[in-house]
């Protein structure tokens, strides 16, 4: 856990030596001494440069240990192979924290790795924090700090956005992007290796820096998932978060034996991942930006509904598309509403929703429209978008709509402005006075959207970890037994009594266990019996993962005498079709018809165990209609996980079938959740069929994947 004021050293600094600062113009120990000085940073600077009497006219040390006073932050601009030696310094001059600047570590592999462990052996224990090595720097715009200690060319204005970005060429990107679109920010950090502070940290720090109203993240990796989900979770209630990820979860070389196994090696862990953090994540730079624009300068909205005020039928219809896609309603106006726009608008005006004010019209128009629309008590929000026609002017209609912001502070308003003529004044009009403002509408329309749904999110229920009393004993005992005879995967017989010593509900059945006598098919038919006919045939074998392929499954039989002819026919194909050995028949009772769901767990390197959530069939195999999830579970997890699939409805009830008992298939997520915790050594799980009725969820086949020890554990990176 991150204290208070852990972070202060390297992001409230009132003192900054420069370790590394140079004479050479444009180096980058010059431009980090310059950066401070042109931005005004309200502390000491002190370059250090023992073949230099000064520095931008500053005199200058020859090591960090000769320069007077107290020194907060030390900021390392030398080359790699002297980097330990000078922190070894500044942990003798007892420096509050430490950027590294300089690269050369981890991210080369073979020596820099060994350079990087080397470096966290000598901070530790020594409560100095460190950002970095190879980053770019830190920033703080609060008037009382000015800090830019970075050697980026363009600083954003001051506002409530805090930043992380992973690498450094991606924040001079972001920087320079922030800058051109007026979009503010509190503070910004470039992490580099993170092989100390890491994302998690500095969310931690920046959820009570009262400067900080959203956060916005560039990532390349995540360290600690779990940690992340766990801050995640309370720190979204009060600050957005935003996340552009790059890249692809690996879930490394062990070859999946499972849906679940499979689709743990996609992009969906990433989702799952910022999804139950409760952060948004961003497709592209624009989208991240788009966000910010949208979050840090308007409220959010009370419901889903927005009117939409045009000049053009063409942008109206786009936005409206646009917004319906995303779950945005467009409703009708109030007849009151109607009536006011028809008063003062042209005959060929269109008074309803969009509202099409024609290519003629006034920034007055303009102004009266969105007036109207957003008194309506029907409307939650107003996108207003102008192309430019011969006479008038983006500029004048920009500043229509920042009188109305104006006039309408607790209803967000976005603007679509199109067209080159005024594009860029108009814009710079508009992010002047806090209005969100864009080039193209599906913009917008994405952005309003989002802030909706995280305005919903806020309020979801915080949730529990709930636990069941089940027979851990047993679960153990199979494991064991299955590790001892050299294999990894549990025969079907025993993937079912896991989940029976899980309380999960199991279709009737029986194991019948091969004998050479002669009176096996007899055996299973008297079970067949017991159970209740029709019933199901199932092989049994370690040699055989598909049964159906090789014959060894057949279902609906309804007559003992069915029962003995059907395994002396699989019995047959077995062993004509390969040298498995055959360990004996499941029998099971046929469930009668139900809505097939999958659910599963596997484990994730570097993420940990997941819980998968789906509809079974084509829905899993060919859509990949599937939620997956972080343990451990919260029960409102395992409610979202269903009403997250896209084809949930189908679980609610359609033409004349009754809704399936959903409670039952949170419970069988929530224990599959605590199976994943209590036994690490079972790395891959599926039940599917889980067939869910309308008073309960059923499961028919289980498939349980066993690691070593190893495999089993939740391997994350040092610090998150």
């Amino acid at each position: 856990m991150t204290s208070p004021n852990s972070l202060d050293a390297i992001l409230r600094p009132a003192s900054i030596a420069v370790i590394g600062a140079s004479r050479r113009e444009n180096s980058i120990g010059w431009q980090i001494v310059d950066n401070l000085l042109q931005h005004g940073f309200t502390g000491s600077v002190y370059p250090v440069n023992p073949a230099a009497s000064s520095v931008h006219s500053i005199k200058a040390y020859p090591s960090i240990g000769a320069v007077p006073g107290r020194v907060d932050l030390g900021m390392i601009v030398v080359p790699s192979k002297l980097v330990n030696d000078v922190v070894r310094e500044c942990v003798d001059a007892r420096v509050g924290g430490l950027v590294v600047i300089s690269a050369g570590f981890k991210e080369i592999g073979g020596e820099g790795v060994e350079r990087e462990r080397e470096l966290l052996e000598i901070l530790k224990g020594t409560g100095i924090r460190m950002v970095g090595p190879n980053c770019m720097g830190v920033i703080n715009t609060h008037d009382s700090i000015r800090m830019d200690a970075t050697f980026a060319p363009a600083v954003p204005p001051a506002g409530p956005v805090a930043f992380i970005s992973q690498s450094g060429a991606m924040g001079v990107s972001i920087l320079d992007h922030a800058e051109s679109l007026g979009i503010g920010m509190s503070q910004f950090v470039s992490s580099g290796n993170k092989a100390d502070v890491s994302g998690n940290d500095l969310i931690e720090y920046w959820k009570d820096d009262p400067a900080t109203k959203l956060i916005l993240m560039y990532l390349e990796s995540f360290g600690n998932p779990s940690r992340f989900v766990e801050l995640g979770r309370a720190i979204t209630r009060e600050k957005p978060v935003f996340i552009l990820k790059s890249g692809r979860t690996g879930a490394g070389a062990r070859a999946a034996a499972s849906h679940t196994g499979a689709l743990g090696q996609t992009d969906l862990v990433t989702d799952a991942i910022i999804a139950q953090a409760g952060a948004i994540r961003a497709q592209s730079i624009n989208h991240l930006f788009d966000l910010a624009m949208a979050f840090s300068n308007q409220p959010l909205p009370a419901g889903n509904r927005v009117a939409i005020v045009t000049n053009a039928g063409g942008p109206g219809i786009i936005i409206a598309d646009a917004c319906e896609a995303q779950g945005i309603e467009i409703p009708a106006l109030e007849p009151q509403t109607r009536e006011r726009l028809r008063s003062r608008l042209p005959d060929e005006a269109s008074v309803r929703n969009p509202v099409d004010l024609i290519a003629s019209a006034t920034a007055e128009a303009y102004q009266f429209a969105l007036n109207c629309v957003m008194e309506d008590p029907g409307i939650d929000a107003a996108i207003a978008a102008f192309v430019p026609p011969l006479g008038i002017h983006a500029r004048d209609v920009a500043e229509a709509i920042v009188r109305v912001n104006e006039r309408h502070p607790e209803k967000p308003l976005l603007a679509v402005l199109m067209g080159k003529q005024g594009l860029p004044a108009g814009l710079a009009q508009l992010h002047e006075a806090n209005i969100p403002g864009y080039i193209f509408p599906e913009s917008a329309a994405r952005a309003l959207a989002a802030m909706w749904r995280y305005a919903r999110m806020r309020q979801r229920p915080t949730g529990d970890v709930v636990s069941y009393p089940t027979d851990d004993a047993a679960v153990e005992g199979i494991i064991e037994a299955t590790l001892s005879r050299g294999e990894l995967k549990l025969s079907e017989p025993d993937a079912l009594r896991v989940l029976e010593a899980y309380g999960i509900d199991v279709v009737q059945w029986s194991f019948a266990k091969k004998t050479d006598d002669g009176a096996f098919p007899q055996t299973v038919a008297d079970a067949a019996e017991k159970l209740g006919f029709p019933v199901a045939l199932k092989i049994v074998s370690p040699q055989i993962s598909h049964k159906t392929d090789v014959g060894g499954v057949v279902l609906g039989l309804e007559t003992g005498e069915k029962v003995s002819q059907a395994v002396e026919t699989m019995l047959q194909a077995v062993t004509r079709s390969s040298d498995a050995t055959v360990e004996g028949v499941v029998v099971q009772r046929m469930a009668r018809k139900g809505r097939e769901t999958i659910v599963g767990l596997t484990r994730v390197p570097r993420v940990g165990p997941m819980v998968m959530f789906g509809l079974g069939g084509v829905y899993v195999e060919v859509v990949r209609d599937v939620v997956l999830r972080l343990c451990p579970l919260h029960d409102s997890d395992a409610a979202q996980m269903i009403a997250q699939v896209k084809m949930h409805k189908l679980l609610e009830g359609i033409r004349g079938e009754p809704p399936r008992d959903l409670d039952a298939l949170a419970e069988t997520l929530l224990r599959i959740s605590q199976l994943a915790e209590r036994h690490p050594r079972i790395v891959e799980m599926d039940i599917n069929p889980l067939v869910a009725y309308a008073k309960r969820a059923v499961a028919i086949d289980a498939r349980i994947q066993l690691g070593r020890e190893e495999e089993g554990e939740c391997r994350e990176e040092a610090v998150g």
